[in-house]
C-alpha cells in the first residue's frame, strides 16, 4: 500500500475534516508531457505522521503527535521518542485515504476554494494579532478586512506554508509555480 507524509498541522486538518486535497511537486518537473500520476482514483493510501511507541500493562501501542492531548506541546516536552513520519510503518497507521481525483497543474493555479480544501482558512492579522475572522464556508474575497488588520486569504496562507515547507528546494517555491500533482481524497476505513 502506498503512503503520503503529512505534517502534524495537516494531520489535524484531515482529522477535523478540513483537508481533502494535497499538492505534491512533480519531480522531476515535466518537459513537454506529463509523467504517469503517482496514484489513481480508488487507490487507498495510509497517512504517515509523527508517531511514538509506548508499552504499558496491556502491551505495546502507538501515540501520535496530532492528538489533542499534545496541543501546545513540542515533541521534546514529552519523554517519548518521537519518530519521523518518514519511518512510520503501515502497521502503525491509523488514517487511510481513498484517492478521488489526481491531476497536474501549476502551483499558482490553486483557487481560493482549493486552498480551503487544503485545510487553510482566511485570517486577519495585525501587529497585535487579530483572531481568525473568516471560516472555511465564507468567501474571503467577499468580506472586508477589519480596520487596522491585514487580510490573508486561504490561498495566501497556503502559499506561506508551502514556501516554508520547501525552503530548501528553491525550484519548488511559490514564485516559481512548479507543476504539482493535485491529489483529492476522502477518509476511509483500513482496507
Amino acid at each position: 500500500m502506498k503512503s503520503l507524509i503529512f505534517s502534524t498541522q495537516m494531520v489535524k486538518a484531515i482529522l477535523a475534516g478540513n483537508k481533502t486535497q494535497t499538492r505534491r511537486p512533480i519531480n522531476p518537473q515535466p518537459v513537454g508531457k506529463f509523467l504517469k500520476p503517482p496514484f489513481k482514483p480508488g487507490d487507498v493510501l495510509y497517512v504517515k505522521e509523527t508517531w511514538a511507541t509506548y508499552t504499558d500493562s496491556s502491551g505495546t501501542g502507538y501515540m501520535y503527535a496530532a492528538e489533542p492531548m499534545f496541543d501546545g506541546c513540542e515533541p521534546g516536552d514529552i519523554d517519548w521518542k518521537w519518530r519521523s513520519p518518514m519511518f512510520m510503518p503501515q502497521s502503525a497507521a491509523r488514517i487511510f485515504l481513498k484517492v478521488t481525483d489526481v491531476r497536474a497543474e501549476r502551483l499558482r493555479e490553486i483557487s481560493e476554494d482549493d486552498a480551503m480544501k487544503e485545510g487553510f482558512q482566511s485570517t486577519a492579522t495585525e501587529f497585535g494579532g487579530c483572531a481568525v475572522y473568516a471560516n472555511k464556508y465564507e468567501k474571503a474575497l467577499d468580506i472586508e478586512c477589519p480596520d487596522g488588520c491585514n487580510c490573508l486569504n486561504s490561498r495566501e496562507n497556503f502559499a506561506g506554508l508551502w514556501d516554508a515547507s520547501y525552503a530548501k528546494k528553491p525550484e519548488f517555491q511559490w514564485d516559481k509555480s512548479p507543476y504539482v500533482w493535485v491529489i483529492a481524497f476522502e477518509r476511509t476505513e483500513k482496507p
